[in-house]
């Protein structure tokens, strides 16, 4: 019949049939959106991930980046609508996000936790630490050491290291037989009566530990106050080792923070991170930071 308006066929693709009908694409849209936000709500809520997650740093940052990653696919579905993608390609996205999202939910709820060797471990460890690298707005503040080697060091030491800190390098000497390298005696100081320590006997042990990681080197070099070796030198045991042969000498040297050393100690040790003003310590040539205190 003239004039009479023919009648649109709707079209199939790949069994789908499809609208071009504006308003329908939002509601797949919307439909879709919600089903996988649905998804990744219930991946998140999953319980042993969750718990693993708490008291895992590893597992927390592979359960934010799958979650971000699905939101993320989301999103992009989201923007292929609105931008007049067409419907054809972000409805088959749509699907694959919708799979996605259900295929994550539904191995969560199993409650099944997935085993990782040791080679997968250190690898995720790997890579979650070049992910924390690429993150500008995430900042260490503390470098992640600083925890461990509070637990590797005696009280007495944390009080050597803020002696060291609160008044700069410690003269030391070691006492030596003349004309010759035979050593009678390495590493004497004043640091335990300064320091107050309780068991001043055990700081060539503490050198060698502070020293170990890190913290401490010795230089051949003197303080700047020549003065402050008479008091080191009047010591008994100072005197008790150069008596000990008829022939000895004296060397005198210094014990500094290594750099590692001064932001540990202003890190650990808050009552001195506003020292402004705190004392220099020269910084070690030695390219063997594990050379021992009195070798």
């Amino acid at each position: 019949m003239a004039g009479a308006r023919k009648k649109e066929t709707p079209q199939t693709n790949g069994g789908l049939v499809l609208t071009s009908g504006l308003g329908l694409a939002r509601i797949g849209a919307t439909t879709l959106v919600r089903t996988a936000g649905w998804g990744v709500t219930q991946y998140s809520k999953g319980a042993r991930r969750i718990a693993q997650a708490a008291v895992d740093p590893i597992a927390a940052a592979e359960l934010a980046d799958d979650v971000a990653k699905v939101t993320g696919q989301v999103a992009d579905f989201a923007r292929a609508v609105t931008a007049n993608t067409p419907l054809a390609g972000a409805a088959e996205f749509g699907a694959i996000l919708l799979d996605r999202a259900k295929g994550i939910a539904e191995q969560l709820g199993t409650g099944e936790p997935v085993e990782q060797s040791d080679s997968d471990r250190l690898r995720r460890a790997g890579e979650d630490l070049l992910r924390r690298s690429r993150d500008v707005w995430h900042e260490e503040e503390r470098h992640p050491a600083f925890e461990g080697i509070l637990k590797s060091i005696a009280p007495d030491e944390a009080r050597m290291l803020v002696l060291l800190l609160k008044e700069g390098p410690q003269p030391t000497v070691d006492v030596i037989v003349s004309n010759s390298k035979r050593v009678l005696a390495s590493g004497l100081s004043m640091i335990g009566g300064r320091a107050s320590l309780r068991s001043p006997d055990s700081i060539p042990t503490y050198l060698i530990n502070l020293t170990r990681l890190g913290l401490v080197w010795e230089s051949d070099d003197p303080v700047k106050d020549l003065l402050r070796y008479q008091v080191v030198e009047a010591q008994p045991d100072v005197l008790e080792a150069a008596r000990s042969v008829r022939r000895s000498k004296v060397l005198r040297k210094s014990l500094h923070l290594t750099p590692f050393g001064v932001d540990f100690a202003v890190a650990c040790f808050a009552d001195f991170e506003g020292l402004v003003d705190r004392p220099q310590h020269a910084v070690p040539a030695d390219p063997d930071p594990l050379r021992r205190v009195g070798d």
